[in-house]
């Protein structure tokens, strides 16, 4: 669930923002009442399939939550209220009570610094909390949120920041801080693999790369079954000790 991308440049400095940039990664977008809705027909699925909702399948939520922001309020529609960041955060909270949510990303928008700080309080221990948005692949904006006990993760995208030694230094200060890199693929996408190999030789252990839908992002998921052959038994799969709050 999510609006767009692309909020700063390289440098951290405020971008116009594309509109509803998930269907350019593949993704199903059905028109529904409310986003809830979206958890529960996954919940329905993952149960006709045969599995069990929370133990064989979770879900990875993107909140995108600097579209719904004015600066000092969040507005969710189709609801009427506006809400204040302790609200929402109280909102992602119930959601996490009633779905398998074991990672938010962009809970609160890119500059709301203070609300950021309460989702870390009330959820971090239980969930990873992804600052895309809000650090932008940018090492002086993570050693912010570092040093200020916000979000537990890092979305990481070589292309926002510009330069593969950038990019390489904002894994290994999420690394050394504790914080779970997670290495992203953007909207616009082409088919070059290399973020596989970027995501393996990191050890970030999580890549964020879309649907299978799209031939530029299945390249990236071809690439990781080539390193894995290559690796043969020396091959290491995280799963969930990979995500932030579940190591």
């Amino acid at each position: 669930m999510g609006f767009g991308r692309a909020q700063r440049d390289r440098r951290g400095a405020a971008r116009p923002r594309p509109v509803n940039a998930e269907g350019s990664r593949g993704g199903f977008g059905p028109t529904l009442a409310e986003p809830e809705s979206a958890l529960s027909l996954l919940v329905e699925g993952i149960e006709r399939a045969g599995l069990v909702p929370g133990e064989q399948v979770a879900f990875a939520i993107d909140v995108a939550a600097t579209h719904v922001y004015d600066g000092s309020h969040y507005q969710l529609a189709p609801e009427p209220a506006e809400l204040d960041a302790a609200s929402l955060v109280e909102r992602l909270a119930q959601l996490v009570g009633r779905y398998p949510i074991v990672s938010i990303e962009d809970g609160l928008a890119e500059d709301d610094w203070a609300g950021w700080a309460i989702l870390t309080r009330r959820l971090a221990a239980g969930v990873q909390i992804i600052g895309d948005d809000l650090f932008t692949t940018n090492a002086g904006r993570l050693a912010r949120g570092i040093q200020g006990g916000v979000a537990n993760a890092v979305l990481v995208k070589m292309n926002q920041i510009g330069t593969l030694t950038e990019t390489i230094e904002v894994i290994e200060q999420a690394q050394a801080a504790g914080y779970a890199p997670v290495v992203s693929a953007r909207s616009g996408e082409m088919s070059d693999d290399f973020i596989a190999d970027l995501a393996v030789g990191t050890s970030a252990g999580q890549i964020k790369i879309g649907s299978l839908a799209q031939s530029e992002r299945l390249a990236k998921y071809n690439q990781l079954l080539r390193i894995e052959e290559q690796l043969g038994s020396a091959a290491v799969f995280a799963g969930s000790a990979a995500i932030a709050s579940l190591r």
